[in-house]
């Protein structure tokens, strides 16, 4: 049955159509009208962690007395601001017994994707067939991730007696396989003014330079064994030959790190 045509002159108005009103499941879905008052932040980087790191923990052998050697630290906080503890040391375990040990405590913050910005206090303290000496210093530094994956810590002490010395840290992991791993180590000292008590002079105080290759038995626990190279120069050569400590030392280390 055909329409009828409207006639000239006039013009064909449709009735309009309404759209089906939203059912109340329809209507409780829109995301628009949904409370989100409970709903957590987009990122959630406000809880915080811990991290525990024993990065050298061996004994080495050496023509000299054997010693125990270590290297730990750690952090607490979240990801921006974090309380650093560092604790390494080197001490005899036979011969004179001698020794020195340190600790730190650093507050931390991100400055960057891969490095902090660490700043705190330091305590030094060394032992030795003479009398003992301690030494507390304000300690500035950073600490991360270079580009090529080196890890790199070079840190500025000022002692409490105003004397300015720094030290660096260089580390590089280079993967063998999916558990055997070869670490060159480079660590130097150095220091603007001469601290006789600490057997430091001013300039380079001493370099090492150190191979290790650990397995890692799990990602936390890994077994290592390698080579360590000790050198002194300019006036701390001196003060050490004075004192009858060795100013140029290969040693022979085994020992394990860890992480937590």
């Amino acid at each position: 049955m055909s329409m009828p045509m409207p006639a000239p002159g006039q013009t064909s108005h449709a009735e309009p159509v309404a759209a089906p009103a939203p059912t109340d499941q329809e209507t409780a879905t829109l995301p628009n009208l949904e409370d989100r008052s409970g709903w957590p932040e987009p990122t959630a980087d406000s809880a915080n962690y811990s991290y525990l790191v024993t990065e050298l923990l061996e004994y080495r052998e050496s023509r000299a007395a054997g010693a125990i050697r270590w290297d730990i630290y750690g952090w607490y906080g979240g990801d921006v601001n974090r309380l650093w503890v560092k604790t390494e040391g080197l001490q005899d375990v036979s011969g004179p017994g001698g020794g020195e040990q340190e600790a730190q405590l650093l507050y931390g913050r991100l400055i960057s994707p891969f490095f902090d910005f660490q700043a705190g206090v330091r305590f030094a303290h060394r032992s030795g067939p003479g009398p003992n000496q301690s030494r507390t210093y304000a300690a500035i530094g950073v600490q991360g991730l270079a580009p090529y994956r080196y890890s790199l810590e070079p840190t500025l002490f000022i002692s409490q007696d105003g004397k300015v010395s720094m030290r660096a840290t260089a580390t590089y992991d280079q993967q063998l396989t999916q558990r055997l791993i070869l670490q060159p180590r480079f660590e130097f000292d150095a220091a603007v003014q001469k601290d006789r008590s600490f057997g430091v002079g001013s300039g380079l105080n001493k370099t090492e330079l150190g191979l290790r290759l650990r397995y890692e038995v799990k990602r936390e626990f890994a077994p290592y064994v390698g080579v360590s190279w000790t050198q002194s120069y300019g006036s701390t050569k001196r003060l050490a030959r004075a004192e009858g400590e060795d100013t140029s030392l290969v040693s022979v280390v085994a020992g394990v790190r860890m992480w937590f």
